[in-house]
């Protein structure tokens, strides 16, 4: 059973809606309602792409007997809102901190890689939905909807991937690629291509493909 205190459901509320601005003010720019406009959409993508990316850290440390705990990093907060004005977003608002007196560079390979696995998996998902509703979009204001949300959710997802298999610093990517080159390589490939996708040909492209229209 996973197990949160106080502290921690408060840090990881504070930078799901901090984060959740700094996506909407990088894909608004300045015009305030259009911010107002993307935030609940962002917010979806962002509240299962950063939850459960942090969950999944969460739930292998626990799975091997250690306890984990999510901390908020301020600074990264500030950090992400700064480059959002910038059009992009530097998400390191925190991290799940698994307490151990040892453990192996394959333990915590799997560990590290466990969030961003969450995020491709989640990707693909929305990317399923987009694609499922695309057609009776045009006819439907629900299914619209449901196909803008999933595309933003897609391309936050596979955005969230990729950045945290950035082999730098104390990013998840470091310890996987600690643990395992070729495992690292083939992630963040995938990774890489979901997110070149949206950022490229965009989201309803891909789904046009996908549909062969």
């Amino acid at each position: 059973m996973i197990k949160f205190t106080g502290s921690e459901v408060r840090d990881l509320l504070i930078a799901f809606f901090v984060i959740s601005l700094c996506f909407a003010i990088a894909n608004g720019g300045r015009d305030t309602n259009a911010i107002l406009q993307m935030l609940p959409i962002v917010m979806v993508g962002v509240g299962t792409g950063f939850i459960l990316h942090e969950l999944g850290h969460k739930f292998v440390s626990m799975k091997y007997g250690y306890w984990a705990e999510f901390k908020l990093w301020p600074q990264g907060l500030i950090f992400a809102l700064v480059t959002s004005f910038f059009g992009f977003v530097f998400a390191a608002p925190g991290a799940v901190y698994t307490y151990a007196n040892y453990m192996t560079d394959e333990i915590n390979g799997k560990i590290s890689i466990a969030g961003p696995i969450v995020n491709i998996a989640l990707a693909l998902i929305f990317l399923a939905i987009a694609t499922a509703v695309y057609t009776s979009a045009f006819n439907s204001e629900t299914s619209f909807w449901i196909f803008i949300i999933s595309s933003a959710a897609y391309s936050v997802n596979s955005f969230l991937a990729v950045f945290n298999l950035l082999p730098i610093g104390n990013l998840d990517g470091s310890k996987v690629l600690s643990w395992n080159i070729g495992i690292w390589i083939v992630t963040i490939a995938i990774a890489g291509i979901l997110t070149a996708g949206s950022m490229t040909i965009g989201v309803e492209n891909i789904v046009r493909m996908i549909l062969g229209i």
